[in-house]
């Protein structure tokens, strides 16, 4: 399987250290030898650099400020790629928040897996929660995507942690993590790295910035942080998985790198080049 690394968009400047880069959409795109292409995450779409007004709105656009360039949706690195985007057979989401699914209707063929409580949360809002009406946005998936759910009471153990197996051709290479509190049924997505002989775990928005799983000096960023209470809906749960990701760097950190979707260095460290393993 080949890994790729994609920024799908670019958002509002985060300093750390007198350096300040502009947050990332971190998607992956997987080569895979049974089952075509997959994404991990879709990042912002087409429709939304066309009108970014109707699928966006306003209030994401004044947090986020994005960029909404098309060479970096996920449709046109994938084609830039090589590949016809028709043959994205499978989207597997963190969750649904806009700067994460904004993608879908670009893939409209595509299978979608995400947590059952998410798409619950998502389709029927807008809920009860004021985040609601920002972070899901109808038009994402007015082409009614092929949904497939997954419960977390299915998992099976996966480093300490409850792991949903979304295909089961990909069964020993690909995971759905719940990492919930920032949604209602946010997960992570584990891939495995067999060239590197690694997973990496596409963390979504369970944490903003790498020092926050920092396993020794944990550290959050002021500004990640405002944003972070903002959007949450259940800090306890948030905070626990902050707790247990660390746990699992200190413990797994030579098996599995864990990413967030928004961190700029992360993204550099990791977007180096795709690797490829069996």
């Amino acid at each position: 399987m080949r890994i790729h690394h994609l920024n799908c968009g670019s958002l509002r400047g985060i300093e750390h250290e007198g350096e300040q880069l502009p947050a990332v959409c971190h998607c992956l795109l997987l080569e895979t030898d049974r089952d075509g292409l997959v994404l991990v995450d879709t990042g912002l779409g087409t429709a939304d650099v066309a009108d970014p007004d109707r699928t966006l709105g306003p209030d994401f656009r004044g947090r986020a400020q994005p960029v909404l360039d098309l060479a970096e949706t996920a449709l046109h690195q994938v084609r830039a790629l090589g590949h016809d985007p028709r043959d994205v057979r499978h989207v597997l989401l963190t969750h649904l928040d806009l700067d994460h699914a904004g993608g879908l209707p670009d893939f409209p063929d595509a299978e979608v897996h995400l947590l059952e409580a998410e798409q619950r949360a998502a389709l029927g809002s807008p809920g009860p929660h004021p985040e609601d009406r920002i972070r899901y946005r109808p038009a994402h998936w007015a082409h009614r995507p092929a949904w497939t759910v997954h419960r977390q009471a299915d998992g099976e153990p996966w480093f300490g942690f409850d792991a949903v197996r979304p295909l089961p051709q990909l069964a020993a290479d690909l995971a759905i993590v719940p990492l919930g509190g920032h949604s209602a049924g946010h997960a992570a997505v584990a891939v495995r790295d067999r060239g590197a002989d690694r997973w990496l775990l596409h963390c979504g928005d369970a944490y903003y910035f790498h020092r926050e799983i920092d396993p020794d000096r944990p550290e959050g960023h002021p500004g990640m942080d405002v944003l972070q209470r903002l959007t949450e809906v259940d800090r306890p749960l948030r905070l626990g998985n902050h707790a247990r990701l660390r746990e699992l760097v200190r413990r797994h950190g030579g098996e599995v790198v864990p990413f967030s979707a928004h961190d700029p260095w992360e993204y550099a460290r990791l977007a180096g080049g795709s690797t490829v393993g069996g």
